[in-house]
């Protein structure tokens, strides 16, 4: 029997917690270390999500060999700073290596980062085929350490820091550098490097997101909406909710959570004490009576308003049905779904990837209800290649799997539905 690995705590950064960097001057100090050093900058960042309306950075992390590392804080800077824009003139000298760069990306660009060559330890674990791909597992598994992870939901907006937050960010690109040239050597073994380049390139490459149409469509909660006059109480405290969010910079649950908003919507109280009884199960926070008033104003406008202008139940029209109505409303289009998601399966099982990472579920369930003409009297996997590439799909993905979703295009009856064996009852 094999004796278990125990990794080792990485408790400190091997020169020490820096103090952050907030003035002009020790940020051109920082630069011009990091410009001393050499190869690819470990890069980091942390937000206030869920105490902050906004998506800003306010901490970066930055480490490169020879170059130090550093802690800086971007708040004092603000947007496009000359310093940070030199900053961002250095990084593009060589790679950036981000861990989950999609969640980092958006607070980088805000304020002038905007690197030109990554690469994503997560997105690298997945394509490799590691079963936890969390930096801490990665650290782990890969290198036989071990951080903590006690402040990865802090606000990261109180000033000032303190020291063992520092620290748990300091520590998040103490060792990435390392990282990165493990799962790089690791992916070129694999022969997935290749897949793994395109797919850093499509997410520098990638547009920002459109802006959603009816944002408050997405309150958790709104299977519990019935009604149409319902909604309209949704949409007027979501937007009214959102306005003060926005100009307080404040975290929409912070001011009323969506099961409240769900309840209000049901209840449509019109005084405090009717207020109150409404939320009351939900366990009735003092700060959601900060802004009665206007609460039982907007509930009051959507309530007077006429039917015509009560928002329609159904959402987008580029919306599918729902995947669980399938098989008995629309067979013709979940049969070559079924048959589709077991050729990926086994394709996902040969290469070692997860079928989310071997091709987008969306694009999938997209070309089995919309599949190119004549894909489903013939055999066109160029035609079928082409639409999943106008999809978003990548070279290598279509490579993989274009052939085998063109197959399953063709079928006309679902893949049977396995069947439940019956537990039987003790008599006993």
């Amino acid at each position: 029997m094999s004796e278990e690995i125990v990794a080792v705590p990485l408790l400190a950064p091997a020169g020490g917690t820096p103090e952050p960097i907030d003035t002009e001057a020790g940020l051109q100090k920082a630069i011009e270390e990091l410009s001393l050093g050499t190869g690819a900058f470990a890069v980091d960042a942390e937000r206030a999500s869920g105490f902050r309306y906004s998506a800003r950075a306010y901490l970066i992390q930055i480490k490169r060999n020879g170059g130090g590392l550093h802690l800086i804080d971007p708040i004092p800077f603000g947007i496009n700073h000359h310093l940070i824009l030199k900053l961002n003139d250095l990084l593009n000298t060589d790679e950036v290596i981000l861990h989950a760069s999609t969640q980092d990306l958006p607070c980088l660009r805000e304020i002038g980062i905007s690197p030109i060559r990554l690469f994503d330890t997560e997105l690298a674990g997945r394509i490799a085929g590691l079963p936890r791909v969390g930096l801490g597992p990665l650290l782990e598994s890969l290198m036989g350490v071990s951080l903590a992870k006690e402040h990865s939901a802090a606000d990261w907006s109180v000033r000032p820091l303190p020291e063992n937050w520092l620290t748990y960010a300091a520590l998040d690109v103490e060792l990435l550098v390392e990282l990165r040239d493990l799962m790089y050597q690791m992916l070129l073994e694999s022969k997935k490097l290749p897949w793994a380049l395109e797919e850093f390139a499509s997410i520098l490459a990638a547009p920002p997101p459109a802006p959603r149409v009816d944002p408050w469509r997405r309150t958790s909660g709104m299977h519990k909406i019935k009604r149409r006059d319902q909604l309209a109480i949704v949409r007027s405290l979501w937007i009214a909710r959102d306005k003060i969010a926005s100009q307080s910079d404040i975290a929409q649950g912070k001011l009323l959570n969506d099961n409240a908003i769900v309840e209000l919507a049901i209840t449509a109280p019109t005084n405090k004490k009717e207020f109150e009884k409404a939320l009351r199960p939900l366990g009735l926070r003092a700060r959601w009576l900060e802004n009665l008033p206007l609460w039982l104003e907007s509930i009051a406008s959507a309530v007077a308003l006429s039917e015509k202008d009560w928002p329609q139940m159904r959402t987008s029209a580029d919306t599918l049905p729902p995947i669980k109505l399938w098989r008995d409303k629309f067979p013709e289009k979940y049969a070559p779904l079924s048959h589709a998601r077991v050729r990926l399966e086994k394709i996902s099982e040969e290469n070692s990837i997860p079928v989310e990472n071997l091709i987008t579920p969306e694009l999938v369930r997209r070309i089995c209800w919309s599949p190119p003409a004549g894909s489903t009297e013939n055999l066109q996997v160029e035609a079928v290649q082409t639409q999943l590439l106008s999809l978003g799909a990548r070279s290598w993905q279509v490579n993989l799997v274009g052939q085998a979703i063109s197959e399953a295009l063709l079928e006309k009856e679902a893949v049977p539905a396995p069947v439940e064996e019956e537990v039987p009852v003790s008599t006993e």
